[in-house]
């Protein structure tokens, strides 16, 4: 399987989707125009080991709801991103039996090594 969740409107998602020139054998899914389904989430909290790793800290609606002072179980994040879809980090890019989470350089460059051994 390939595929990446990602928003279209996200300048971050789309310079990434260029740079490792991801073509149409990927599945992209708009994480606003067509939502995560709690099924989704479940397969990428099982392959990244946590609901926690797949949270974006950096969504404006974390400081506008002040979750920084809260202790945010599993539970709590997991029902957090699917009804906020900005609460997911992303992209969120799966080739194969991996998952990649997140725009940080070392993903990025992880992604890279993944996508030359194919």
């Amino acid at each position: 399987m390939k595929k990446i969740y990602y928003l279209s409107t996200c300048s971050t998602c789309n310079r990434i989707i260029k740079d490792l020139g991801l073509d149409d054998s990927f599945e992209y899914q708009d994480i606003k125009t067509n939502k995560i389904t709690e099924a989704q989430l479940e397969q990428m909290a099982k392959m990244s080991g946590t609901y926690e790793s797949l949270f974006s800290r950096r969504a404006m609606k974390y400081k506008e709801l002040d979750l920084g002072s809260k202790d945010l179980s599993e539970t709590d994040i997991k029902k957090l991103i699917l009804e906020e879809y900005t609460f997911l980090k992303r992209p969120v890019i799966i080739i194969d039996s991996e998952i990649f989470v997140g725009n940080a350089k070392t993903t990025i460059e992880k992604i890279k090594i993944k996508l030359n051994s194919l």
